[in-house]
C-alpha cells in the first residue's frame, strides 16, 4: 500500500511583548536621524541595477523613505522568556488543532534559531516539556528550516517508519542584535509548529524543491563578543556585501524552487491557487509575485505584524491566510522560503482538513495596513503605537 503524507495542522507561538516603532522614536531619536548610514539602510538600498535585481529593487523602492523599511511591530522576547517557552505554545496548539494528544506524536523535528543553551538544540528539551517519549532531533536550515523539516518528515512518514511528525521552529533574533544596530528594526521573535502525518489521497503534500543559497554566505553572521560586564555574548550582524548578495540570488532562487516544486508535484505554476512566501522584508511577497509573474492578490504578508521572524514566517503567513479563508479545500497551495547561507525551499500541497491554532494578539494601538492589501509605506512610516504586553 502506498502511504501519503499531508499537513494536519499549523500553529504559532509568540512572546508577550509587542514593540512598535515608537519605542525607537522615544528612546533612540538620534539613531533614527542617522538611520540611512546604519546597517538596515545599507543592507536594503539601491545598488547598480541589473535584470537579476530589477524585481527586488522595483518592489523595495516605495519603502526607501521609511527608516524602518516597512516594519511596524514585532514580538520581542522579554528577559524572563526563552525560545523553549514559545516553542511549547506553538507545539501544544498544533497538537490540539490536529485533534491529537502528545501520545499520537512519534517524531519531533526542531529548529531553534538560536537554541537557549550552547551546544545541543532545543529538540530534547521541548520533548521533555511536552511529555513526548518519541525520537526527537534538531534540523537547521536558517529561515528555510520549516520547509526543509517538512520535506524530511514527509519522506519519513511515507516510508511508514513514523506516522505523525511534529515540526517546531523558532526565531529569537532580537536577543542577538545590538540595541543600537538598526537591524533590530526589521527583526522579531516567534515560533511555528506543524503536524505532518499519514493522510488520504487528495490531501497530501505533492512535491518539494530545495536549492542551496550558497551565494548568500556572509550576508548575515554571528560572532562571539565580550558583553559590557565582561561575560561572553553572541551578536548577529550584517556583512558588508549583504545588499548585493541578497539581491543577486533572490530572483533565481524563487524561480528555480517554485518551478521545481510544481514540476515535482506534476502541476504548473498557473495551477497554484495561493502562494505562501516567507516575508523577511515588507516587500518580499510582492517581489516574489513579480519574479514569478503571478497575481500579487494570490499572496499574503504578515510582515507588519511580526517583522522578520525567520523560520517561523511560513507558519505565520499560512495561519493568517487560512484564518482569512484564502485557502479552500482541494486547492493547490505553494509555500516558499529563502534562508541566508542555507537553502531556498518550496513545496506544493493540496489544502484539506488542516487544523488551525489561534491568531496571536496584536498591539491595539498600532497603525497596521490591511493584510489583504499592499502595504502602504506612508501609513507604515507614521505608525505611533507604544510597546505593550497583550498576553
Amino acid at each position: 500500500m502506498t502511504i501519503t503524507a499531508g499537513l494536519r495542522s499549523v500553529a504559532v507561538g509568540v512572546p508577550r511583548t509587542i514593540r512598535t516603532n515608537q519605542h525607537w522614536r522615544e528612546h533612540r531619536p538620534q539613531l533614527i536621524a542617522e538611520s540611512e548610514q546604519r546597517s538596515l539602510a545599507r543592507s536594503f538600498a539601491p545598488i547598480d541595477p541589473s535584470p537579476e535585481t530589477q524585481p527586488f529593487d522595483a518592489e523595495m523602492a516605495p519603502y526607501l523613505d521609511d527608516p524602518f523599511r516597512g516594519a511596524v511591530q514585532r514580538h520581542v522576547l522579554a528577559a524572563d522568556e526563552t525560545a523553549l517557552m514559545i516553542e511549547v505554545v506553538a507545539a501544544r496548539d498544533a497538537i490540539a488543532a490536529a485533534n491529537m494528544t502528545a501520545a499520537d506524536v512519534d517524531l519531533l523535528l526542531v529548529c531553534s534559531l538560536r537554541p537557549d543553551q550552547l551546544g545541543p538544540g532545543n529538540a530534547v528539551y521541548l520533548a521533555r516539556e511536552l511529555g513526548l517519549t518519541c525520537a526527537a532531533w534538531n534540523v537547521e536550515s536558517t529561515c528555510s528550516s520549516a520547509i526543509v523539516a517538512m520535506q524530511s518528515a514527509v519522506a519519513l512518514v511515507k516510508t511508514g517508519e513514523y506516522r505523525n511528525a511534529l515540526i517546531v521552529v523558532s526565531c529569537t533574533y532580537t536577543r542577538d542584535v545590538d540595541p543600537d544596530d538598526t537591524l533590530q528594526w526589521f527583526m522579531g521573535d516567534g515560533a511555528g509548529a506543524f503536524i505532518v502525518g499519514q493522510c488520504a489521497r487528495g490531501e497530501e503534500i505533492l512535491g518539494f524543491k530545495t536549492a542551496s543559497s550558497i551565494a548568500t554566505c556572509g550576508a548575515f553572521f554571528y560572532e562571539l563578543l565580550a558583553g559590557v560586564d565582561g561575560t561572553p555574548r553572541i551578536r548577529m550582524a550584517a556583512g558588508k556585501t549583504a545588499s548585493r548578495l541578497l539581491r543577486n540570488s533572490g530572483t533565481r532562487l524563487v524561480r528555480e524552487c517554485c518551478a521545481g516544486a510544481a514540476k515535482a508535484a506534476g502541476v504548473q505554476l498557473s495551477d497554484i491557487h495561493f502562494f505562501i512566501f516567507n516575508t523577511p522584508l515588507a516587500w518580499y511577497d510582492k517581489f516574489c509575485a513579480r519574479a514569478l509573474a503571478i497575481d500579487p492578490s494570490k499572496t499574503i504578508s504578515t510582515y507588519p505584524l511580526y517583522a522578520n521572524a525567520g523560520p517561523a514566517l511560513p507558519a505565520m503567513n499560512l495561519l493568517h491566510a487560512a484564518h482569512a479563508q484564502k485557502l479552500a479545500k482541494g486547492e493547490l497551495v505553494l509555500v516558499y522560503s529563502i534562508g541566508s547561507a542555507s537553502n531556498a525551499s518550496a513545496m506544493v500541497m493540496r489544502w484539506s482538513g488542516v487544523g488551525l491554532g489561534p491568531i496571536p494578539p496584536r498591539s491595539p494601538a498600532a497603525i497596521l495596513p490591511s493584510l489583504d492589501e499592499a502595504a502602504a509605506p506612508m501609513a507604515i512610516a507614521g505608525a505611533t503605537a507604544l510597546d505593550s504586553s497583550t498576553r
